[in-house]
């Protein structure tokens, strides 16, 4: 078993202290041992164990949060066959029956939570003020982020801008709202939130929201609405200068890729947000590009070495040829993102086999691999790529971002690389091909495709179906209509 962190152990013993109360103080003041909202949200601590509490229901939606990124052209079957729901995903022949996705009620939790401390932490005495509003800018950009995941999945969507404390179906029961107003709602949080922030510092790890992560944010709402929703050149300049103002912060790329992901690395200066995971937290993330039992005893020794042991990975979704071919052998991203397997015979001769998954390959301890990286949400890289994407469309110049990028990933070899500006239409594709090469795995590249409006041109599956357009959104799966009677299924999917 790994060892606990303090930083795990003091994050438990918050959580659990948040959820069973101080027992002693509450016998002091009161004769029973339910919590209530009088008698939890009085104290700092209290308001710090609500937040811990926030950011797991954030970690429980991690792995969904990735999911869409299997509709787009990165995945394909593994030795496993692809199974259960990813089938649907991959195929994109999801169906309200086989949604793709558990829903949307993990999301709102965490919403929940982050509603809970924007309305009683401001009445709590801080012995530093802040440090309130730092936990106020935390719950902000937590609301925001998930309804903007929300609106991305399914579109139009319940706007939660109080907490429910009531079984009520006036309370519980809501329409979803046009997916206009929700990101007029998600634009107003991130503004609150950012205004909040008393200073730029990330928090250890980076596993809390910080101004630069709540910056990286904004930008990425606005090339969101700024190409989805008609927001334009103001919503691209919006873009650009929440860009700029995570520059200068202790933030940057690292000199080496691969380090980016390595295990012993994590919290480094080129992460903005990411979703911690450990051991003894419990839970996985991303295995199941791993695969286990099906691994032949031919495979050369490199790979039997990277990939055993293998733990509980599944083996279920790989990375296409077609991905795999867009990078160059001289491209020091490639080694570091996924690794190919090779059968050998007799004679010596090599036959593809697989690949596995590099950037999200867990740890080995006592002979188990356990997958418990942390979920990446934002890093450097990313926000370098939205510059150049959000000065492109403005009819400016990207090439030094997109040559920041391609310096790091080519070494000595980038003078064969070098960008040079062209038409908005060239660049435009270059950067989103440079999104894929630099953020495989991380959970952009469906986000990516639809946002530039190539999903059609580029999906395989989805090539011939360009009339279905509803497909751009995922369908609202039976057990959310079942439970929520004011929600209409999304059109398409009827």
């Amino acid at each position: 078993m790994m060892k606990t962190s303090k930083t795990t152990f003091y994050t438990i013993a918050i959580f659990l202290w948040m959820c069973c109360g101080s027992c002693s103080r509450q016998l002091d003041v009161s004769p029973t041992s339910v919590i209530t909202t009088t008698s939890f949200w009085q104290t700092e601590d209290d308001a710090n164990g609500a937040l811990t509490g926030m950011y797991i229901s954030l970690r429980d939606v991690a792995v969904n949060i990735y999911r869409s990124e299997i509709r787009s052209d990165v995945y394909e079957g593994g030795v496993s066959g692809t199974g259960g729901d990813f089938a649907d995903i991959q195929g994109n022949t999801l169906t309200p029956t086989n949604p793709g996705h558990p829903g949307w009620a993990g999301y709102y939790r965490a919403i929940n939570d982050a509603n809970l401390i924007l309305k009683y932490v401001p009445e709590i005495s801080f012995t530093s003020e802040a440090a309130k509003q730092r936990i106020l800018a935390e719950a902000y950009t937590t609301r925001a982020y998930m309804h903007y995941i929300i609106s991305k999945t399914w579109g139009d969507a319940i706007i939660r801008d109080e907490p429910i404390e009531s079984s009520s179906a006036e309370v519980t029961q809501r329409e979803r709202s046009p997916q206009t107003e929700v990101f007029a709602f998600i634009k107003q949080d991130l503004e609150q939130a950012i205004a909040l922030f008393p200073d730029d510092s990330f928090p250890s790890g980076r596993m809390r929201w910080s101004r630069a992560a709540a910056n990286a944010v904004k930008a990425d709402v606005n090339l969101f609405t700024g190409k989805r929703l008609g927001g334009g050149s103001a919503d691209f300049s919006n873009a650009l200068a929440a860009i700029e103002a995570i520059e200068g912060t202790d933030t940057g790329l690292l000199p080496d890729f691969a380090d980016i992901f390595r295990y012993d690395n994590k919290g480094n200066r080129e992460l903005l947000m990411v979703i911690h995971h450990d051991v003894i937290e419990g839970g996985l993330f991303l295995h199941f590009t791993w695969f286990g039992s099906q691994l032949p005893a031919n495979v050369g020794e490199e790979s039997r070495n990277l990939i055993l042991p293998t733990g509980n990975g599944i083996g279920l979704l790989v990375a296409t040829q077609l991905v795999r071919n867009q990078f160059s052998m001289t491209d020091s991203r490639r080694d570091a993102t996924f690794h190919e397997v090779f059968a050998y015979d007799a004679n010596g001769n090599a036959t593809y086999y697989t690949n596995v998954n590099l950037k999200f390959s867990g740890i080995v301890e006592g002979g188990t691999r356990y997958f418990t990286n942390d979920a990446i949400l934002y890093r450097y890289a990313d926000v370098l790529l939205m510059k150049a994407e959000a000065k492109n469309a403005l009819g400016q110049d990207p090439s030094v971002e997109m040559n920041e990028i391609r310096r790091r990933a080519f070494g000595s070899a980038f003078n064969n690389h070098i960008f040079v500006n062209g038409s908005q239409e060239e660049n435009e594709t270059l950067i989103l091909r440079e999104r894929l090469l630099e953020l495989l795995f991380e959970g952009k590249r469906w986000d990516d495709l639809v946002r530039y409006g190539k999903v059609f041109d580029i999906v395989p599956n989805l090539q011939s179906r360009r009339d279905e357009q509803h497909l751009l959104l995922f369908p609202i799966g039976n057990n959310i209509l079942n439970t929520e009677p004011l929600v209409v299924q999304n059109p398409g999917y009827e």
